[in-house]
């Protein structure tokens, strides 16, 4: 019966259902670069035990003793485990001196020896520098693995393939699963990305999954449409105030609870404002609320919040504040949801959702990580608030750009109204869902103490 093997990422193992399948041959493939290697150690210190050790064999792209130095500086490696749970040797001198029918036989001698858990080639593929041919290199590949399923034995090979050339490839079509890892790079950004190519005898999240390497290993983050919220949907019992009791009676009474809501306006409208006063108004219900910028530093928010008359030190709100030239947006995803679930968040503010969007490779994608994160928030009874910056001074003849406008349930607009040679600030409640809106246009001042709106607009 077929067990599972983790990989030390528990993301990693969702996207493989579970794991690696035990025993099989698992063959890790992509360019060099792109963390093959630190994948296959991660593999072994997350499995290897002292009476089943996983052995590491280094074969002709790389000196063992590189390999082990390197190792060293990644957080999973633990020194005094190497040689006991996880025994690194060397194949490549056995395979240039005596072949590959030499290095066939001592691969099965070392299983026989250590009664390893699990078998690391790096690189599998540098072995056919040792064959008189292909035919030779695909026969010894062959008998291996028969050798390997007769000895029950779990195996990764790595191997530099580009997935291009991985269909007419011998190591494909012998392996059970196939993970290729990815590398592109987009102007100045470079995106990393793994498919899982085949999984026998398990199921998988297909497509390409984003990862990262860092020094703390091999980090994968699902494609976000594949992931399924844990949450237990919540039931709509009640009102979610906005903050601004005339706001409010705009919608009806408020927000749904784990309604979405779209803040859109022109720089200076007051949507960070309106953000603000959304999650200090649920601090002061003793709720807990997350507030994250993407256009504020630590500074600058700090100082909006005090001259509005808050603390920014309110322990029931969180503030978090990213650059977007920094931000990979699946790995932002995954860290917020941990966040929120961690706090118990009831309230969310998303300030900047255009500069999460340009950290974003395609639209598609943008549309496919709105919607993950407002199902989730919803489901977790989460009310949540992005805000939007258009272009447009006086009202806005589109919105929806970026795919979030008809994803959310509220769609509030901030604009300007002239009066005489003044620009005066107007909000309009353009979409209610499941809810009688007054779709009325009512001026607004921002003071000490936020948002105060005034009576409807005559003839706007």
């Amino acid at each position: 019966m077929s067990g599972r093997l983790p990989s030390g990422c528990p993301r990693l193992d969702t996207i493989l259902g579970g794991g690696l399948v035990d025993p099989s041959i698992t063959l890790l493939a992509g360019s060099p670069g792109t963390g093959k290697t630190v994948l296959a150690q991660q593999y072994a210190f997350a499995n290897g035990r002292p009476d089943a050790p996983v052995v590491y064999l280094s074969t002709l792209t790389e000196p063992l003793a590189k390999i082990t130095q390197f190792v060293q500086g990644l957080a999973f490696c633990e020194p005094d485990r190497i040689g006991v749970d996880v025994v690194f040797e060397d194949l490549g001198d056995v395979v240039l001196n005596g072949g590959l029918p030499a290095g066939l036989e001592r691969i099965t001698e070392i299983i026989t020896r250590t009664s390893c858990g699990m078998l690391v080639i790096d690189s599998v593929r540098a072995l056919r520098f040792a064959a008189r041919d292909a035919n030779e290199y695909a026969r010894f590949l062959c008998e291996l693995a028969g050798r390997l399923s007769a000895l029950a034995t779990c195996t990764v090979w790595l191997a530099e393939y580009a997935t291009a050339e991985l269909a007419t490839s011998p190591e494909y079509a012998i392996a059970d699963s196939t993970v290729v890892l990815s590398t592109q790079t987009t102007g100045q950004r470079t995106n990393r990305a793994l498919q899982v190519l085949k999984h026998r005898g398990s199921t998988c999240l297909s497509g390409w999954h984003a990862y990262r390497v860092t020094a703390d290993g091999l980090a994968a983050f699902p494609r976000l449409s594949d992931v399924k919220s844990v949450a237990q949907p919540r039931d709509a019992v009640g009102r979610v105030s906005s903050g601004i009791p005339a706001l409010d009676e705009m919608l009806n009474d408020g927000y749904w609870p784990g309604s979405s809501t779209v803040v859109a306006g022109p720089s200076g409208a007051g949507k960070t404002v309106l953000g603000l006063q959304f999650v200090y108004r649920g601090a002061d219900l003793g709720q807990k609320c997350t507030f994250t910028t993407l256009e504020e530093n630590h500074v600058q928010l700090d100082r909006a919040i005090r001259s509005l008359g808050w603390d920014p030190n309110n322990d029931n709100v969180a503030l978090r504040c990213e650059s977007p030239n920094d931000i990979y947006i699946d790995q932002w995803f995954y860290e917020l949801v941990d966040f929120l679930e961690a706090t118990g968040c009831r309230r969310l503010v998303i300030d900047g959702v255009g500069d999460l969007a340009a950290a974003c490779e395609d639209e598609r994608r943008f549309g496919e990580f709105v919607h993950s994160l407002l199902s989730r928030c919803a489901q977790a009874g989460i009310s949540t608030l992005l805000t939007l910056e258009v272009p447009d001074l006086f009202g806005q003849s589109r919105l929806t750009q970026l795919g979030t406008s008809h994803l959310s349930d509220n769609l509030v607009l901030l604009h300007y109204v002239r009066n005489g040679p003044t620009l005066e600030r107007a909000m309009t409640v353009l979409k209610s869902r499941a809810n009688e809106n007054r779709p009325e246009t009512r001026k607004f001042v921002i003071t000490r103490e936020g948002i105060e709106v005034g009576e409807p607009v005559s003839g706007f």
